[in-house]
């Protein structure tokens, strides 16, 4: 058996209002409430981000979906409709611009809670022989 990231437990102050807006911007389904408690998003058949509210200072945490062109599309056109700011690189501001580094395209975006959201065509983080 190869071993998968199941799921991950995403820190909020409104759980709930940060599921929807994941849920929504990456078009999968979610639920505003789960197991135990927290407010899931069902990314996809073998990963669940469950958020949970949080009243502590909040880490920053970055998350880095992989999706097909097609996809990439639909959701960047979803961010651009619900008009959140989104950049080309993991640092700067937020330029309004598509990377196309790495032989695919990228980019990044910031919700509420701070989180550094990544969306991108051609996976970056390990040769492709890894």
């Amino acid at each position: 058996m190869s071993i998968e990231l199941d799921h991950l437990m995403v820190p909020a102050l409104d759980q709930r209002a940060a599921a929807r807006l994941l849920g929504t911007l990456l078009g999968v389904p979610w639920a505003e409430s789960g197991l135990g408690p927290f407010s899931p998003v069902y990314v996809s058949d073998h990963l669940t981000l469950d958020f949970i509210d949080d009243t502590a200072p909040l880490p920053v945490n970055h998350y880095c979906f992989r999706v097909s062109e097609a996809e990439f599309d639909q959701i960047l056109a979803r961010i651009r409709q619900a008009g959140i700011k989104f950049r080309s690189a993991v640092h700067g501001g937020d330029d309004m611009q598509v990377s196309h580094a790495f032989g695919g395209r990228l980019v990044y975006w910031s919700e509420p809670d701070g989180h550094a959201w990544e969306m991108l065509t051609v996976s970056y983080a390990r040769p492709p022989d890894a």
